[in-house]
């Protein structure tokens, strides 16, 4: 049971720092939740620079429309404060931007008391009008972001006012309370605040929505101010970025899940395209953090000098995230993918499990299907990826009209077209994975060409529609999100349809779920159009990895079972962030190495939510 706050309506009054034709409803309950247990450690300290990397240079500085889903997305919207958000451990709803919550009667409209202690970046206060103005925004075509005018417009009927620091936002489809608080606190639909001191220019707005016309060019290269405990402070364009913490007056620490979070001063992101550069950076101690999630590099490249002489730790810990939809996406508006049984070929033809085996020593997980796990009752209880079978592969393939085998093996049609199809996908330490599929699909005739574009660019290609097949893996939520992977209506460039699908029984289903809210009826729903997902064969099924896997200079310290159910990664600033750095131990450090002095070797594997 969540365990609620009651505000009495003298608390309610003394909260209230406006007026407005909008009123609460009596009777109201209000929620906090402001007693669960913490998650960070009193012996965290605060200062430092986390110095990491990325592959390469973000296409723009924007978190909303085009370019903007990759690169430091994580920065300027995902990782940043919501209304509320999950504990990592107990799954309740606790307060970030807003103080408390109520559920109104009409299972549409969800209350929120704003923490008037919250402030922008640049010092400005975060008030209900900026929530006023992200409807606005979101809803504006000058973003040029489909994806937000749609969910803002079709999804959030409205955000009302009621006063200064509290807020109404009324969904368009009924929805159970759970549901509704995750619609509108997930990391990625960009339902927080926007400042509209620093966005809304009605000067440079001929069509009158507040939002300049030349926003996408204005805007793809200056950070926003932000509620987030750190601010885009340094940029040198094709090199670095550096984000700055607010300082440890941040409002944020006010509340008690902040306190001990977010520890570091300073994070310095250096583009390092070469994975292996990177980490000889690391192991030169330039760098603090390096990730290992790759099997090759936790068994076999985490064991050089710094690893054996305790310089450099490694971390394993195991969380329970959901896993979102991901594989090998099949453009079907490409020539011969708009056929089912190529598509049905190809899916046999891709030996998955064996690339998990033989590659990635068993360390991942074959998803059990291509729209992602870990939804509970929305997942399929029978979900099961196909397994690889050539044979099976070839008679779709004879189906499809590539009866003849051509002299170098792959199968050819009456036309003369070739099966060969070109296998988009943006790093490097994926190619061996690619490559391993390229060669077991020989064996049903099929040919993948590797085809890697640089990361960034590569989520670009594929937003475009210009790919072939796509080994990609999104993110998910704790509800599966099928409007923007398989509807019709979203079947265009710069949007998440990768297959580029378009089928009316489809879009009817998805329709019908969207605006279910009888949960075990949705759930249902969730459940035909998975059927119909592995029955038009339109993305063949990946892998997930329900851990992190981390090498650190020991400087970097982190809680004793430091990790959560949510944790994705230990040493970044856009997670749960309880992790900070010991100066007193990197001077320590940094004494030994000049002595030659060595340390015990540590690795510590963190299996609390192993499942």
């Amino acid at each position: 049971m969540h365990k609620n706050t009651l505000l009495t309506a003298a608390v309610l009054a003394a909260l209230s720092f406006g007026s407005s034709a909008n009123e609460l409803p009596s009777g109201l309950t209000w929620i906090d939740n402001m007693n669960e247990p913490l998650f960070a450690s009193d012996e965290a300290k605060f200062g430092g620079t986390l110095r990491t990397h990325m592959s390469s240079f973000p296409q723009t500085l924007r978190s909303v429309g085009s370019d903007s889903n990759s690169g430091l997305r994580h920065y300027f919207m995902d990782g940043t404060p919501k209304l509320a958000a999950r504990h990592p451990n107990t799954g309740n709803w606790i307060p970030q931007l807003a103080e408390a919550w109520a559920y109104g009667d009409d299972n549409q409209t969800v209350y929120f008391k704003l923490n008037p202690e919250a402030k922008w970046s640049d010092g400005e206060k975060v008030d209900a009008d900026d929530y006023l103005f992200m409807l606005t925004y979101n809803r504006s075509k000058d973003i040029v972001a489909p994806w937000y005018n749609d969910f803002f417009t079709n999804k959030i009927e409205d955000v009302s006012k009621i006063d200064d620091y509290t807020i109404a936002i009324k969904s368009a489809t009924k929805m159970s309370q759970e549901e509704l608080m995750i619609q509108i606190n997930l990391p990625s639909n960009g339902l927080q605040p926007r400042p509209e001191h620093f966005f809304a220019n009605p000067k440079k707005d001929e069509n009158g929505d507040g939002i300049e016309d030349n926003f996408v060019r204005k805007f793809n290269f200056k950070a926003e101010p932000t509620t987030w405990a750190y601010y885009m402070s340094n940029v040198k364009k094709g090199k670095s970025v550096t984000f700055k913490h607010v300082g440890q007056d941040w409002w944020g620490y006010s509340n008690r899940y902040y306190k001990n979070r977010y520890n570091v001063e300073k994070v310095r992101l250096t583009v390092i395209r070469d994975s292996d550069i990177a980490r000889k950076h690391f192991e030169k101690g330039d760098l603090d953090v390096f990730g290992l999630v790759l099997p090759s590099l936790w068994h076999e490249k985490a064991d050089s000098k710094p690893y054996q002489q305790g310089y450099i730790q490694k971390f394993w810990g195991y969380n329970q995230t959901a896993q979102g939809a991901g594989g090998l996406w099949m453009n079907t508006s490409m020539p011969l993918l708009e056929s089912r049984d190529v598509r049905a070929g190809i899916v046999y033809a891709s030996d998955y499990d064996g690339m998990l085996k033989k590659v990635l020593r068993g360390d991942y997980l074959r998803m059990p299907h291509s729209m992602g796990a870990g939804h509970g009752g929305y997942d399929r209880p029978n979900n099961q990826a196909p397994a690889f079978d050539p044979k099976k592969a070839i008679r779709y393939f004879e189906a499809a009209g590539f009866n003849k085998v051509g002299a170098d093996g792959i199968r050819v049609n009456d036309k003369g077209q070739r099966l060969s199809f070109d296998i988009t996908y943006g790093y490097p330490p994926h190619t061996p994975r690619v490559a391993y599929l390229k060669e077991q699909a020989k064996q049903a005739g099929l040919e993948f060409n590797l085809n890697l574009v640089d990361g960034s660019s590569a989520f670009k290609f594929i937003l475009e529609k210009k790919h072939q097949l796509a080994f990609l893996h999104m993110g998910g939520g704790e509800i599966p999100a099928y409007w923007e992977y398989l509807h019709s209506d979203n079947a265009k460039p710069q949007t998440n349809n990768h297959t580029f699908y378009q089928n009316p029984d489809m879009d009817n289903l998805i329709d019908q779920y969207v605006v279910e809210f009888d949960v075990a009826k949705k759930q249902q729903l969730s459940h035909q159009i998975q059927q119909k997902v592995s029955d038009e064969y339109l993305i063949v099924p990946g892998y997930m990895v329900p851990y992190t896997r981390e090498a650190h200079w020991r400087w970097l310290r982190v809680p004793e079972k430091g990790m959560t159910k949510l944790t994705e990664t230990m040493f970044s600033v856009t997670d749960v962030a309880n992790f900070w750095i010991d100066s007193d131990v990197k001077t320590q450090t940094k004494s030994a190495l000049k002595k030659g002095e060595s340390f015990e070797p540590v690795t510590i594997i963190d299996d609390t939510y192993k499942l």
